[in-house]
């Protein structure tokens, strides 16, 4: 997929982002045309290949249909995850490199949970921080939300679902 400059793409590991240009530049002698990536987040800007922009896991924002998936997999069951954080850690990077929507809200609702009721690792409340950051910027994008709001936004659904637990917890339907 061609993106042009004006899109806004989603970067895996930073989050959504607008491509700015494609550049040529030519490291080590090579000419390769280049998407010029400001991610939205943190204003940082990306160079990714344009022959590498798949494999990188450059995409598409998530339509009104994929936000509604999302958002349904925020608001189910928690999957089951290994019990040791060292290989918890490592279970949830790969989901997150997949870059796939799904999959990072699969990984933000099991560490909400898990926080919520037992507390996380500092390397699991590092990586919750970033992708509760990473899928705030697509929502943004997708629900067209300033960033502010889109925090709050996802901030709301994640204390809904933590609420929902300790009231399953208890016994109470919720």
């Amino acid at each position: 997929m061609m993106f042009e400059p004006g899109d806004t793409v989603v970067y895996p590991h930073h989050g959504a982002g607008r491509v700015l240009e494609i550049v040529e530049q030519a490291p080590q002698g090579r000419a390769r045309l280049y998407y010029s990536i400001q991610i939205l987040q943190n204003g940082m800007t990306a160079m990714v290949p344009v022959d590498g922009a798949e494999k990188a896991g450059i995409r598409p924002v998530i339509s009104e249909q994929e936000l509604e998936e999302v958002l349904g997999v925020l608001r189910d069951d928690p999957t089951r995850m290994p019990n040791n954080w060292n290989h918890r850690i490592k279970h949830n990077r790969e989901k997150i490199k997949t870059g796939d929507a799904l999959e990072i809200a699969d990984v933000l609702r099991n560490l909400a949970l898990r926080d919520h009721e037992k507390g996380l690792s500092t390397g699991e409340k590092q990586m919750y921080s970033k992708v509760r950051g990473i899928l705030a910027s697509e929502l943004m994008c997708a629900m067209h939300l300033c960033a502010d709001d889109a925090l709050r936004f996802l901030d709301g659904v994640l204390s809904e679902i933590c609420a929902r637990s300790s009231c399953a917890g208890q016994g109470v339907v919720g």
